[in-house]
C-alpha cells in the first residue's frame, strides 16, 4: 500500500509510494548520539537536514555523483529510488576529531595529509565497529569490488563537498556516507548529507567550541544546536 510505513531509523522514516522503485523519506527531529545512548530532539532538524540534504544531493548530481535523490516534495520529505543500503558505514576524514583522536591519540583538529577513508559496520548491537577491507570480504558485506567503488566514490565526494562547503565559508573537518544497490544493480549514495553527518566548522572562527556548526553541538553539550543547524542551512541554500 502506498504511504505504508518501511522502516524508521534515529533520523528518517521511508513510506512506500505508488511506484516500487520510489519512497518518500521524511526527516525527523529526532537527535542521537554515541550509538543512541543520548537522544533529544532538536527544534525544525528535519526541516532543516532535508533542505540541507536535497541542496547536496543536486549539487553532486551536477558533479557526476550518483545519487538515490529525486526531488524534494515537502519541507520535510524528499522522493528517493529504493535501495538496499549496503550495512558498511564509510567515513572520510580530512583533520582529526572524534573517535579517531581517542583511538589513535591524534591532536582534536590535526590536518591529515591526504583524506582517510574508513569503513563501519553498520550494526547499532555491536556498537557499529571499524572495519577493514578483509573483515567486510569474511562478512560478505560487499564485494571486493563493490569495496573498491566505495572507496573512489567516498574520496569523490569529499573532493566536491570540500569545493562546495569552501563557497559556504564551512572547513568540512568529515562525513559519514551511506551507499546502496537499486534495482539495476548500481551503486547510489543514499542516506543523507547534513549537519547530522558531517563535521562542519566556521573557518570565519578560530574558538574550537564556537566555530563547530554541526552534531558535536548536542553531542558535547555546547548549546545553540538548532541555530547552529540554521546557520548551516541559510549558507548551503545560497551557495
Amino acid at each position: 500500500m502506498s504511504g505504508t510505513k518501511l522502516y524508521e531509523g534515529k533520523a528518517k522514516i521511508l513510506f512506500t509510494t505508488d511506484d516500487p522503485q520510489i519512497l518518500r523519506s521524511q526527516y525527523k527531529d529526532d537527535a542521537t548520539a554515541f550509538n543512541a545512548l543520548k537522544k533529544g530532539t532538536i527544534a525544525h532538524k528535519g526541516e532543516m537536514n532535508c533542505a540541507i540534504a536535497s541542496r547536496i544531493f543536486q549539487y553532486l548530481e551536477s558533479q557526476g555523483i550518483a545519487t538515490h535523490f529525486i526531488q524534494q516534495i515537502s519541507p520535510h520529505e524528499m522522493e528517493v529510488i529504493a535501495v538496499k543500503i549496503l550495512p558498511i558505514e564509510v567515513v572520510v576524514r580530512n583533520i582529526a576529531a572524534g573517535s579517531i583522536c581517542k583511538r589513535l591519540g591524534l591532536e582534536q583538529g590535526q590536518l591529515l595529509k591526504q583524506p582517510l577513508v574508513e569503513f563501519f559496520y553498520k550494526n547499532d548491537e555491536l556498537g557499529d565497529p571499524l572495519i577493514t577491507d578483509a573483515h567486510i570480504e569474511m562478512l560478505e558485506l560487499a564485494t571486493p569490488e563493490q569495496v573498491t567503488q566505495l572507496k573512489q566514490i567516498a574520496l569523490s565526494i569529499n573532493q566536491h563537498l570540500q569545493e562546495f562547503f569552501k563557497r559556504c565559508d564551512l572547513i568540512l573537518v568529515d562525513f559519514k556516507v551511506e551507499m546502496g544497490i537499486d534495482h539495476q544493480g548500481k551503486l547510489l549514495l543514499a542516506d543523507e548529507i547534513s549537519p547530522d553527518t558531517c563535521r562542519l566548522w566556521d573557518q570565519n572562527i578560530a574558538d574550537p567550541s564556537d566555530r563547530i556548526l554541526d552534531k558535536d553541538r548536542f553531542r558535547q553539550d555546547l548549546g545553540n544546536v538548532a541555530e547552529a543547524y540554521q546557520e548551516v542551512a541559510k549558507r548551503v541554500l545560497q551557495a
